[in-house]
């Protein structure tokens, strides 16, 4: 017999044993892609609170909250575990702290959570 034929199928059987490393690399870089995702809708919604919050004229604790969910999507926006606004020596500063899902977001959220910061200028 042929080297070439004694060979037959083996790229199939390599592939096959390889497949399950592949798929749990592909599942890493997703979750991997969720966190920095979350870490950005975290700094991205206090930024804006803060800036809602500094500008307010009236209620600045709830301008500030409303606008932390404002633009978070649902899943994340459903998970929000706290937003903090404060004034403090003339600063507007917010906290906001998200849930990171796994996997599938809006179905299992991890239970640590991420945290944005951001402050703003008190204007008026």
């Amino acid at each position: 017999m042929l080297g070439r034929e004694r060979d037959r199928g083996q790229t199939a059987i390599e592939f096959l044993g390889v497949t399950p490393l592949i798929i749990l690399l592909m599942i890493a870089l997703w979750q991997c892609a969720l966190i920095g995702y979350t870490f950005s809708l975290a700094g991205n919604s206090a930024d804006e609170a803060a800036h809602k919050g500094a500008i307010a004229q009236g209620l600045r604790g709830q301008e500030c909250r409303d606008a932390a969910e404002k633009h978070l999507p649902k899943a994340w926006r459903d998970a929000l575990k706290k937003t903090t606004c404060r004034s403090k020596s003339g600063m507007y500063t917010a906290e906001v702290k998200l849930q990171v899902p796994v996997l599938v977001p809006g179905i299992l959220n991890w239970k640590y959570p991420v945290t944005g910061y951001a402050a703003a200028p008190l204007e008026g």
